[in-house]
Formats: structure tokens, C-alpha cells, sequence
């Protein structure tokens, strides 16, 4: 959950209230123009005010009808004053609007009306996860952690982080928090020392759990692993636990059968592991990203196209061993993919990107960064794919001004990344300004690009958002 400064959040509600109530009055009532107005209005030639001309004579109209009872007239809605303002439930309710949940954090301080309002319905929290570092809590007392799990409940907050967590801390967010067990979903443990037994406790509580993230746990151990993953997990992520490779991928395939994303960072998992995944994996398994797993290799490939040919999500960051054959691989047998990551692959080259150009017709986003072996060619490749919605080419350092002329043809991109590529000029880069439809665009570290450009860029690109 991102730290959001208080002042700041307090300066623009104080911004936006004072927007919304400038020119805010009473409705004035219809009325004719009394001799004053009519004069005035004669003098200065305006058409309603102008007498009638002369009319040939008409028949006798009809006798008028009767005139009808007067209406009583509504009274006019009385003011409301600040004090009454800021505290409209109808007001609020579109004020809140204006802000991220991780901001109504900071507006549900400013009383206990705003705080009410802001908890009586979990649609204001929606996304928001809570962040409990456990170093911190040890020093709570018990009725602040009371209060603070039951506010997690009435917003609705399905999603908790425990950092720096041990057994004996997980063993008191249990007692302190029973209703975790039928109203958490999501968890996510990171930087913790918690042993297997720890993580088997957590996990036997929280019973509705779908999400679990292991994030440089060190003393979960694979048997930990094979112990406790039940059944109803459907997303697992296990980053930088130093005791997780073959037999960890073993238990997830054995383990998880309704399983729909799976990330991995393991130093040590080897081709062998990504052909453990199950016939029922094959088809509900749509996300696989795999993190600097070095040891990964085209054999490694081979296995995850025939065990989950479904795959819409495919990221290899890291994976530094795969080659232009490898990708020949996906393209040829993932037809499905949407997304695919290359990132930090050095051995993938121009003719990789043919392979996915040629193959991948409905790939929306792609990413290069640091694929350093990528020219002009390549990305002329790329471009050709009329249905790429996000391109990243962060630290091409190949990729020149004749490349970004080919990008210039894509009429469906909308977010590009050229970051950090040293050999694009400010002639080749002000030609993006064709690229109408973009929506963001990053220029971070670009040798070539000067405060000038980036004022043409604004001036022709007034839609996008340019990062600099």
C-alpha cells in the first residue's frame, strides 16, 4: 500500500471543496421585464423589446379561457451554509470521488461524519490491501490491533501484507483477528522468518484464502510447501525464497488444480520442473511469469508449450539462457498470448522478433528491455503487428532514429517505452508526434532528448502523458 502524504491529500479536498461550491447560489424565479427593462431594452435596438408593427385587421379571435386557479408556488431551498456543506451526505458522496482509496485513508481522519461515511460502504476501498509490519505491532497494545482489524473488516479489505512476520507473530494475528478467517482473501508474506509450521497455521485459518504470496520467506522449506497449499489457491507467488526449486514446482502442480496464475523467481528451477503441471492446469493455468530463473533453457520451453498451451500471459525476464529458438517455440505454439516478456534476455535477436511477428497475431503487449541485440530490423518487424497496444524497448541500445520511424505506423499503440536508448535523436523522436493516439509515453534517460522537444511533443501530444 503506497504512502500517501497527509498535507497533501488535506490541501487539494481543501482545493476541490472550494471548486465545487464557487457560484453555488440560490436559483432566481422567472419574472417579466418590468417599463425600466423595456425601455432599456428598446433603446439599445434588442428584438423582444421592439414594438409590434402594424397588423392588416383580423377576424374576431375566440373568447379567451377562463383563467385558472394560481399554483402555490415552492419555496425557495434555503442556503446552506459551510458547516452544513462539508457535512451533505449527497455532497460527500460525489466529493470522495475525486480520490484513490489509498488517499481516503487521510480524508477519513478529517471527523468522525467523513469517517462514518467513508466506512459505510466497502466500494470507497476498493484495491486497497492492509500493511502490517510486524516489528511495529509488537509494541501495540491489544485494543489499538482490536480496533484497527475491526476497521479493516467494515471497509471491506480483503487483501493484508505481513512483513518481518514469526511464528509467534502469525499465531497472535489469529487470536487477535478470528474474523481474518472467513473474510480475508488475499495474504502476502514478506521478509518473513516463519518456519513451515508458521505458515501451515495461517494458512489452515484463513478459510475463503484464493491469493498467496511468498516473498523472501528463507526458512519455508519445499516440504513446508507440499504440507499445506490447499485446493481453493487459484494465485501463487513465491519470489526470492532461497529454498524453492524442482520440488516446490512439483507440489504447485500436484496441489493446485484450479490454479490461474502462477510467478516464480527460484535461482535453481531447472527445464524439468515446468513439465510437472497437470492436464487440469494445462487449461486453467492463463498466467505464467517466470523471474530470473537462470537455469531455464529452450528444453524449458519445450515443456511449457506442451504442458499449458492456454497461456494468455507469458513473462521470461531474466531467463538469460533462452534463444531465438525458444521464441520460435512460443510463437509457433502459443497462439493464445496477449502479453509476452523478454525482458534481460540477451540472446534473443531480430529474427526472434519475426518469429512473435509473424505468429502472434493477437499479441496486445510486448517487452524488450534490455534486449540488447535488437536493431532497426526488429523493431521493423514489430511493427507490423496492427494489434500491439504496448511496446517497452527500455535499453535498446541498438535501436536508432530509422527504428522509431516504423513505430510511427502503429495505429493501435498506445503506450511506448524508449528509455535509456542512447542512440535515438531529437529529429527521430519528435517523429512520434504521428502516433496520435498514444496515451503515454517514456523518454527517461534519453541522451537526445532536450527540453525543446519535449515542449513539442506537449504542444502536438496534448492527450498523452510524457514522462521525462
Amino acid at each position: 500500500m503506497s504512502s500517501v502524504s497527509a498535507q497533501g491529500v488535506v490541501e487539494r479536498a481543501s482545493a476541490e471543496l472550494s471548486r465545487r461550491i464557487t457560484g453555488l447560489g440560490l436559483r432566481g424565479r422567472k419574472r417579466s421585464p418590468g417599463v425600466v427593462e423595456r425601455v432599456a431594452s428598446a433603446l439599445c435596438g434588442q428584438p423582444h423589446a421592439a414594438p409590434a408593427p402594424a397588423a392588416a385587421p383580423t377576424p374576431a379571435a375566440p373568447s379567451p379561457p377562463p383563467p385558472r386557479a394560481p399554483r402555490r408556488r415552492r419555496p425557495a431551498p434555503r442556503p446552506l451554509y459551510w458547516p452544513q456543506f462539508v457535512l451533505d451526505d449527497s455532497f460527500l458522496q460525489n466529493f470522495f470521488l475525486y480520490f484513490n482509496a489509498s488517499e481516503r485513508r487521510t480524508l477519513a481522519q478529517v471527523c468522525t461524519k467523513w469517517r462514518d461515511l467513508l466506512y459505510s460502504s466497502p466500494r470507497w476501498w476498493n484495491g486497497l490491501i492492509a500493511v502490517l509490519d510486524c516489528r511495529e505491532l509488537r509494541s501495540a497494545s491489544g485494543c489499538c490491533m482490536q480496533r484497527f482489524y475491526n476497521s479493516i473488516v467494515r471497509r471491506g479489505i480483503r487483501g493484508v501484507v505481513l512483513v518481518s512476520a514469526t511464528d509467534d507473530d502469525i499465531n497472535e494475528f489469529i487470536r487477535q483477528f478470528p474474523l481474518s478467517a472467513h473474510h480475508i482473501h488475499a495474504i502476502a508474506l514478506k521478509g518473513c522468518t516463519i518456519t513451515d509450521r508458521g505458515l501451515e497455521a495461517i494458512l489452515d485459518h484463513l478459510q475463503v484464502l484464493f491469493e498467496l504470496q511468498l516473498t523472501g520467506c528463507n526458512e519455508i522449506t519445499e516440504a513446508g510447501l507440499w504440507a499445506c497449499l490447499t485446493p481453493r489457491i487459484v494465485s501463487l507467488t513465491l519470489t526470492d525464497c532461497i529454498n524453492i526449486a524442482d520440488e516446490a514446482v512439483g507440489a504447485v502442480a500436484q496441489l493446485l488444480p484450479s490454479l490461474y496464475e502462477f510467478s516464480l523467481q527460484a535461482y535453481h528451477v531447472t527445464d524439468a520442473a515446468l513439465g510437472y503441471f497437470s492436464p487440469k492446469q494445462s487449461a486453467s493455468l492463463s498466467v505464467l511469469r517466470l523471474h530470473s530463473c537462470w537455469e531455464l533453457t529452450n528444453h524449458g520451453i519445450v515443456n511449457i508449450v506442451h504442458s499449458l498451451p492456454n497461456l494468455t500471459v507469458l513473462s521470461l525476464s531474466g531467463c538469460s539462457k533462452v534463444t531465438d529458438e525458444g521464441v520460435e517455440l512460443l510463437a509457433e505454439n502459443l497462439p493464445r498470448l496477449r502479453s509476452l516478456d523478454l525482458s534481460w534476455c540477451p540472446r534473443v535477436t531480430d529474427n526472434a522478433l519475426e518469429y512473435i511477428a509473424c505468429d502472434l497475431n493477437h499479441l496486445e503487449e510486448l517487452t524488450l528491455d534490455r534486449c540488447v541485440h535488437i536493431t532497426d530490423i526488429g523493431v521493423g518487424y514489430i511493427s507490423t503487428m496492427q494489434s500491439l497496444v504496448a511496446l517497452f524497448l527500455r535499453w535498446c541500445s541498438q535501436l536508432r532514429d530509422f527504428g522509431v520511424q516504423h513505430l510511427c505506423g502503429m495505429r493501435s499503440l498506445q503506450l511506448l517505452s524508449l528509455a535509456g536508448c542512447p542512440l535515438l535523436t531529437s529529429g527521430g523522436l519528435s517523429s512520434l508526434i504521428q502516433l496520435r493516439q498514444l496515451r503515454e509515453l517514456e523518454l527517461t534517460n534519453c541522451p537526445g532528448a532536450s527540453p525543446e522537444l519535449f515542449d513539442y511533443l506537449h504542444e502536438h501530444l496534448p492527450r498523452c502523458l510524457i514522462i521525462e
